[in-house]
Order: C-alpha cells, then structure tokens, then sequence
C-alpha cells in the first residue's frame, strides 16, 4: 500500500538518489544532475519530487556548515518511511492547529496579494481537503477489503467507489496526481473541478465559475499557481477539525477584506455577527434564514451559537439564506462545506424581487431572521417593488424611496419571521433612523415590532467609516416590552483593531454589555434607556439614537487638596518671578 502515500515516479527517483547518496549528505544541484541524467527531469520536477519526500518523511534538510545560504539534504531509510506511511493509513490525530495553518495561507496570501483573486486560495484549500479526505477513506476502506479477502486488484476497486466516500472524485484527480505533472496544473485542477461538479451536483455551484487556465494565461501566475501547489502540499488536511479549517477559511475573507471593500465587496466583521446572534439567541428545532447570505457567515456564526450552547444539537438547527451575486454565493456555499454543515439550503437570486424560499401561496417564514443588506441600495422604489413576487404582502407598510432600500430589506425581513417566535435583527445605516418622507412613514408602521436600537461604534467596517445600527424586532413581544423600545449607545463600546490600525472592533466585554442590557431590558445612564411610544411620538417617530441617550463623559477626579498646594506653589513661583522683573526695571532706570 505504499504507493498510495508515495507515487510511483517518486519512488523511482528516491531509489536513484538512495543508490547514490545513502545517508550522506547531498546539494540540491547535484540531485538534480542525477534526476536530470536518469529521467531527464527539470528543476520544477526535482522541486516537487523533494517536495513530495518531505511530506512522507524521506528527506530532511539543514543549513551547509560552511555557506549558511544554501541547504544540504539527507535521505531517511525507506524502511522506515514505509512503517510511517502503513501508520498512517489509520485514523490520525489532528497534528495540524490552527496557527500552522493560517501560516500556510499567510504565504498563499502573500504570494497572491496583487496578483491574483483570494478565491483561487479558498478552492484550492477545499480542492486539497477534499483529496485528503478521499485518500483517507480509500486507504481505510483498501485495508478493510484485503482483510475480507478481496485481492490487492479487487481491494483497489472496492475501495475506489463513491459510497465509501464523502464526495465522488476520480482517482487522477486527487491532489498528488494533479500535482505530478508541473507544465499542466492548470488543465489538470480546471479537469479536476469539473468532474467534481459534474459528479457532485452540490458542488456545481461552488465550482463552475473557477476557471485554472485563464487564471494562469501569463507566466506569472504559472509561476504562482505552482508555488500554491507546493505550499497546499505540505500538510495533510484529512484530519484537521472543521472547526480549524473553517477558521481558516474566514481568516481568509478577513485578511482580504480591506483591498476587496475598495472593490465594494461587504465584510461583515464576525464580532458584530456574534453580538447579533447573541441577542436572537437561536435554539435547537428551530429555523434561521439571511435574505442577504453573503459568505454564509451570519448562518455559520449561528450554527456555533447552538454548538456552543446546547452540545450535540446543532444539527437540529435549520439554515436558509439567498444571495444575489453568484460567486459570492460560492463562497458561502464552499464555507459551508468546509464548517462540515450540510444541511443548509442557500439560494441565489435577487431577494427584494425574486425571494426563493416559498411555503405554499407565500414566503416561507422562519424563527430568527438575520442580515446585514446592502445599505441604501437604490433602485428600488415603488415602480419597481410592485413587480416583485409577493410585493403585496411583503411590502404592506409602504414603499421606500428610489435611493435607499433600506426599509425594503427590513420589511421583507419581517414579513419572513413567523408570528409566534419570530426575531428579527438587521445590521442597517444610522440615516434610516431618523430620514423622514416615505422611510419616516414606514418606521412609524414598523414600531409596533421594535424592541431595541443600537447605535454602534464608529469605524467598525471595511467598506465605511459610519457607525451603522442594529435593529431588534419580535413579532409577538413580551407583555411588559409592549409600547417600549430599549435605546443602546454603544458609540464608546470597542477597542482598536489588532490588524486594521484605522479601525476599531467590539471587543468581548463590549458584546457582553450590549446583550446582557437587551436581555435584562435595563438602564444605564450614558449607555440605555427605555422609550414609550408616546416619547417616540412627540419625536416624530425619530429612533435617532443620540436624541435619547448620550454617553456620559467621563469626569476627572479631583485630588482639592493636592491641587490647592500645586496652586500655592505656583504663586510662590509667580511672586519670585515678579520680584526678579520688578529688579531688573529699577537697574535699567
């Protein structure tokens, strides 16, 4: 079963270079002659051959004692390498954490930050964990079939179908294989992903719109897409947690977050996520849908939120989302996969005109509604709206303005919550608070529902400096939250980025804060009060969050005493000083 974790032609080449060296030690220059003269190989074949011997253990290298800019090499013995690799034909444990992992896409990132889109980084991490895992089960499954007898031919075979295996993939397209070959890696990964697509329908989505050999049409990114190669190459994938690889995953979207808002991409920092989620509070059984899904990271943080607070019931939570831009809806499709959640039903399609999730002659309603829309997204005025599937329903409170659908979102948002546990909570702009017109006259409808406001900090996204708020609506509110409306300013709740020296971040004390106030419905002078509807009338129906709570500056304290003597001192100093002048002008007389 060697073969399986050290290919054929590697093997080959490792017997040329054991013959030759042993266990001396050996320059790189002088194993590519040798590979050159027996196989005619390039130094791009020899990179990844050695590549590939030290992924199994075959080959270590040092600094040269005598030119510390180069390295030697030293081959292990293969009998002990193969005693390696039976080993690790079983079940391993996760040697991989995750900051050796976010070191390894740190490198990818360099390597493509102006090249090249983050996103060949994120298929070719799914690509490698994809292969990892189909090689795992495939040895398992060869080892248990020669155990029932079947020949080494026939264990092969058996061990290759696609019931033993999370996804279907051809053996030639496993990442060793794809990776042999160096001059057609493009052709061979486009290949790859659309036979995966092809084979695996729930996968069509995420990998059609990837295309290899445009990607590498000048020399450059060849050059790239190999280095990925070899980068992806050094660590098997097969046994890192979910939970590790998805944040991975995210700390890609986070490190690319900044460049890619420039371009208008939306980021939702998963601090604001997780304070969100937190005040829904979602719960096993029941159902969470985001009409804006973006990367699925609002559906994923809310998954967590079950995992974390009600252990091994979190696949009973059920996740629904739509986003309109498809490859965006890749990505939050491929971040799925990777959190290894696979019930979950992700949409695409513009939700203001064509919502998909539908439940007998209307939308399909849901316990938790949650989102961060585009903000004042024009183009969605009444003319407009009223061509929408449903608009009579989900619009019932009035059309928005052409040049911000703000309202829009929101009232899809709670004609999607059901009537008895319905919750909804949307990221939204400060300026829908308080704009009067057709906003103002759907906010008044909208009351009725609105538990809380919160004004955020400042600073808080990639894509705006403004502060932004979070809406927090109950269909069915408790009896003594009724005509109420609990007022947050959480203008002051943050601490500095750690990365983004420009931006700030709610910190976990801050979160904490925040969503011990909404559950407590309490007040805070300088950071909560509670609103009547009546107050909110006399206000023109303004949730301008700044007209009922300021934050409290802080006031010094006073040490009398010590600044009293600091004041005697200084007219001490000040007569010396009039003294000294007083002199000086009767000298010059």
């Amino acid at each position: 079963m060697t073969d399986t974790k050290l290919q054929k032609w590697a093997e080959t080449r490792y017997a040329y270079l054991w013959d030759a060296f042993k266990n001396n030690s050996f320059s790189f220059e002088a194993a590519l002659k040798l590979l050159s003269d027996k196989e005619g190989d390039s130094k791009d074949k020899a990179l990844v051959l050695f590549s590939e011997l030290r992924k199994v253990g075959l080959v270590v290298s040092e600094f040269d004692s005598s030119d510390s800019r180069k390295r030697v090499y030293t081959l292990k013995s293969k009998a002990d390498v193969i005693k390696e690799m039976k080993e690790q034909a079983y079940p391993q444990k996760e040697t991989l954490n995750r900051g050796e992992l976010e070191g390894i896409l740190k490198k990818a990132a360099d390597l493509i930050r102006t090249s090249v889109d983050y996103k060949f980084i994120l298929i070719m991490l799914f690509l490698k964990r994809i292969s990892d895992r189909w090689q795992h089960e495939y040895e398992k499954e060869y080892k248990k079939a020669l155990e029932d007898g079947l020949s080494e031919k026939d264990a092969r075979a058996e061990a290759k179908n696609p019931a033993y295996h999370s996804f279907d993939l051809p053996e030639e397209y496993t990442w060793d294989n794809i990776r042999k070959d160096v001059a057609q890696l493009p052709e061979k990964f486009s290949s790859a992903l659309k036979t995966l697509a092809e084979r695996n329908p729930d996968l069509k989505d995420i990998l059609d719109n990837t295309d290899f050999t445009q990607f590498t049409s000048n020399r450059e990114n060849a050059e790239i897409l190999r280095q990925l190669v070899e980068l992806f190459s050094e660590k098997n994938l097969h046994g890192v947690s979910p939970d590790i690889l998805g944040d991975a995953y995210e700390w890609i979207l986070r490190y690319f977050a900044p460049s890619k808002a420039k371009e208008g991409e939306i980021y939702t920092p998963r601090e604001v996520i997780k304070l969100l989620v937190k005040m829904l509070d979602p719960k096993p059984g029941e159902s969470v849908y985001d009409p804006a899904a973006g990367s699925a990271g609002m559906l994923i943080l809310s998954y967590e939120h079950v995992k974390k607070n009600h252990p091994g019931k979190e696949t009973r939570l059920f996740l629904y989302g739509q986003e309109r831009n498809t490859k965006t809806l890749a990505l939050g499709k491929m971040n799925m996969f990777i959190h290894d959640i696979r019930d979950c039903r992700l949409e695409g399609g513009d939700t203001l005109l064509y919502p998909k999730l539908k439940e007998g002659e209307g939308i399909k309603k849901f316990d938790s509604v949650i989102a961060n829309p585009p903000w004042n997204q024009d183009g969605f005025g009444e003319e407009v709206l009223k061509k929408a599937e449903y608009w009579e329903s989900r619009f019932s409170l009035g059309f928005p303005p052409q040049q911000s659908a703000d309202w829009a979102w929101i009232q899809h948002m709670l004609a999607s919550a059901n009537e008895e546990k319905g919750r909804i909570g949307v990221i939204i702009d400060n300026g829908c608070l308080f704009r009067g017109g057709k906003e103002g006259a759907i906010r008044r409808k909208a009351i009725k529902w609105l538990e809380c406001v919160i004004l955020l900090p400042e600073k808080l996204f990639y894509n705006t400096g403004a502060p932004g708020a979070v809406l927090i609506f109950r269909k069915k509110k408790i009896q003594r939250r009724e005509e109420k409306i609990l007022i947050i300013n959480a203008s002051l709740e943050f601490e500095k980025h750690p990365d983004v020296r420009k931006l700030n971040r709610l910190g976990e004390a801050n979160i904490i804060k925040i969503t011990n106030a909404y559950r407590e419905f309490s007040e805070e002078e300088g950071f909560s009060r509670i609103i009547s509807r009546e107050e909110l009338q006399k206000n023109d129906f303004s949730l301008n969050v700044t007209l009922y709570v300021s934050p409290q500056e802080e006031q010094e304290e006073i040490d009398i005493e010590k600044e009293w003597a600091e004041l005697k001192e200084l007219e001490g100093q000040l007569g010396e000083t009039e003294g000294k002048i007083a002199k000086h002008l009767r000298e010059i007389k």
